[in-house]
C-alpha cells in the first residue's frame, strides 16, 4: 500500500468526484481511477459507491480514512522531523490541548521562540483528554496539555503555575443567575450538562466526583460534551446547566449566558505531558527546555 495511493484516496474521499480530485492532484483521471481499482483490489474490499458524478465512501472506506490520514499525517511529521534536523533549530512542534485559559502560558513561551526561532511552526489540536493522549501515544503530536483531573501515569509532564476556576454556565433569565455562586444543592434539581472528561474515571481519584460526595448520583444529566462551545449552544438553547471552567465561554454583556463559581470552589491545574523516552526533533527539545526553565 503506497503513501502516493492513499493521498489519492483521500484527495477523492474530500473532493467527493474523480474530476475535482484530479484537478486537485494534476494526475488524468483514468490515471487515479485505475490507482483507486488497484488499491480496492488490495484491501479487498470496495472503498466507493460510485455515481454519475460522484464518489462516495462505503463504510470499509470510512475506515480506511481514518487509517489513511493517521499513516498520511505521521508521513508528513516524520518527513519534517528530518527536515529539521537539516537545520540547527527549524521545524514543526505538534500540540494538543484543551479547552483552557492557561494556555496563554504556553503562548508566552511560542512568542518568545518565534522572536529567536521564525523557523519553528507550531501546529495546535484541540480535544478532549481521551483525544489528546490518543494522538500522543500513536506519535501524532509532541505534547498534550491536560486540565485536571487527568490521568497521567503513563507520561511525563510538567505542571504549570495556573489555575482554573469551576462553575456553571447558565443562561442570565436563569434564577439560578442571581446568586454569586452555585452550591451541591442548587444543582441536584437542574438538567445539567457535563464534561465527559470530568466525569470520567475511577470516583476515588476524580475531583470533580468528589465534589458532589454521595449526591453525585443524585445528578440529573442530561447531556455530555468533550468541548465547551457546543455545551454552551445547548445551554443557550434552554436544554441545561454546563458544568465547565471560566473563560472558555463567552459571558460579555452582549451574550445571553453568564458564568457563576461553584461553592466550596473548585480549581483544576494544567500540565504538559509527553511520552515517557521520546526522542524530540530539535525544536521540540528546545521548546521542552523553555517550559521546563519557565516552570519547572
Amino acid at each position: 500500500m503506497e503513501i502516493r495511493v492513499l493521498r489519492y484516496f483521500l484527495a477523492i474521499a474530500r473532493e467527493g468526484s474523480i474530476t475535482n480530485a484530479a484537478n486537485y492532484l494534476h494526475v488524468t483521471q483514468p490515471t487515479l481511477s485505475r490507482q483507486i481499482k488497484e488499491l480496492e483490489d488490495e484491501v479487498g474490499q470496495k472503498l466507493f459507491i460510485r455515481g454519475s458524478h460522484s464518489m462516495k465512501l462505503t463504510q470499509e472506506g470510512f475506515i480506511l480514512r481514518k487509517r489513511a490520514e493517521e499513516i498520511v499525517s505521521m508521513v508528513d511529521k516524520t518527513e519534517a522531523e528530518f527536515r529539521s534536523m537539516e537545520s540547527t533549530v527549524a521545524g514543526d512542534i505538534y500540540i494538543g490541548g484543551g479547552e483552557t485559559r492557561a494556555i496563554s502560558y504556553i503562548a508566552d513561551v511560542v512568542r518568545e521562540l518565534r522572536g529567536e526561532y521564525p523557523d519553528i511552526k507550531y501546529h495546535l489540536h484541540s480535544g478532549n483528554e481521551a483525544d489528546v493522549t490518543e494522538r500522543l501515544d500513536r506519535g501524532l503530536i509532541d505534547f498534550g496539555i491536560l486540565v485536571q483531573p487527568a490521568d497521567l501515569t503513563k507520561y511525563d509532564c510538567l505542571h504549570l503555575p495556573a489555575e482554573d476556576t469551576w462553575g456553571v454556565v447558565m443562561r442570565k433569565d436563569s434564577s439560578l443567575a442571581e446568586k454569586s455562586a452555585v452550591t451541591r444543592q442548587d444543582l441536584l434539581e437542574l438538567p445539567l450538562i457535563l464534561s465527559r472528561q470530568a466525569i470520567g474515571g475511577s470516583k476515588e481519584d476524580n475531583e470533580f466526583i468528589n465534589w458532589f460526595g454521595s449526591d453525585f448520583e443524585k445528578l440529573n444529566i442530561v447531556t455530555t460534551f468533550n468541548l465547551m462551545y457546543n455545551a454552551t449552544i445547548m445551554v443557550e438553547a434552554g436544554i441545561g446547566y454546563a458544568v465547565g471552567i471560566d473563560g472558555i465561554t463567552n459571558t460579555d454583556v452582549n451574550s445571553p449566558l453568564c458564568f457563576r463559581p461553584l461553592a466550596p470552589g473548585m480549581t483544576a491545574g494544567l500540565d504538559v505531558i509527553w511520552k515517557k523516552y521520546q526522542v524530540f526533533t530539535p525544536a521540540a527539545e528546545l521548546f521542552l527546555k523553555r517550559l521546563q526553565q519557565r516552570y519547572a
